[in-house]
């Protein structure tokens, strides 16, 4: 079991390996977006939300050539830039696991075809249906903050193995609201919630982000499943194997 100091009323929860299994997202989902990123974009010149996306990968772009980190050189303007020129760096940034806006934003527009088409379909861990319901029926209220955009992370929960998971989740927060290693971002989402951060518990995979959430005031909890990558050192976050043992 979980005692915490404080009562917690939201349960902030990361996706990939604390939900969902590591190789649903590197073995499934981020193929699916290489493979596909290129007839999407083809299919769709005008699209507004789209031709947006490339404008800030442009941006993105100019600046990673800045820093000096050679990427596949971007140098036309948006309208005039190719369908090739903005597919080779997405593969770059891919290859690289790049967590910026755009990059997700774009992942989370061709994901929601293949959800569409029904070539997708979402994994979460055997307890994490059983603890949402748990949870509501104790009054918590749940929330997702993941690098994913949040129209991916909507996807994700609605069309899992267990059934659309979507009714039992409150809110959801990307990269909008800030980096996941950045003590501000939890204090921001604290804030949009209504809440003292000390309210908020973040379950992670990732000691990096649970430091930043506990910098923030947040509790935490350092979440290791098979297949997770190892984390160290980990001794100031209590460690779950499952979220059978969350009682907030």
């Amino acid at each position: 079991m979980t005692p915490f100091t404080k009562p917690v009323s939201v349960l902030l929860l990361d996706i990939e390996g604390t939900t969902t299994p590591i190789d649903y997202v590197y073995n499934i989902l981020f193929p699916y977006a290489r493979e596909h990123v290129k007839p999407y974009l083809e299919d769709r010149p005008a699209s507004t939300g789209v031709q947006a996306d490339i404008r800030e990968l442009l941006q993105e772009n100019s600046d990673d050539v800045r820093r000096g980190l050679d990427p596949p050189l971007i140098n036309r303007p948006a309208e005039r830039v190719s369908t090739d020129e903005v597919v080779a760096y997405v593969h770059w940034l891919m290859e690289r696991d790049r967590k910026t806006t755009p990059l997700k934003s774009l992942q989370g527009k061709i994901w929601d075809e293949g959800y569409r088409r029904g070539e997708l379909r979402s994994q979460v861990f055997e307890d994490v249906p059983r603890a949402f319901k748990r949870w509501r029926e104790q009054g918590k209220t749940i929330c997702i903050y993941s690098s994913g955009s949040v129209l991916a992370q909507k996807l994700l929960f609605a069309n899992t193995e267990a059934g659309d998971l979507t009714p039992f989740i409150s809110g959801y927060f990307d990269t909008n609201i800030g980096a996941k290693k950045d003590p501000e971002s939890y204090r921001r989402i604290a804030s949009e919630l209504k809440l003292q951060s000390f309210a908020v518990l973040f379950v992670s995979d990732v000691t990096a982000e649970l430091d930043a959430a506990a910098t923030a005031g947040c509790e935490t909890l350092l979440c290791v499943r098979p297949g997770n990558h190892p984390q160290s050192p980990a001794a100031s976050h209590t460690i779950i194997n499952t979220f059978d043992e969350i009682c907030p």
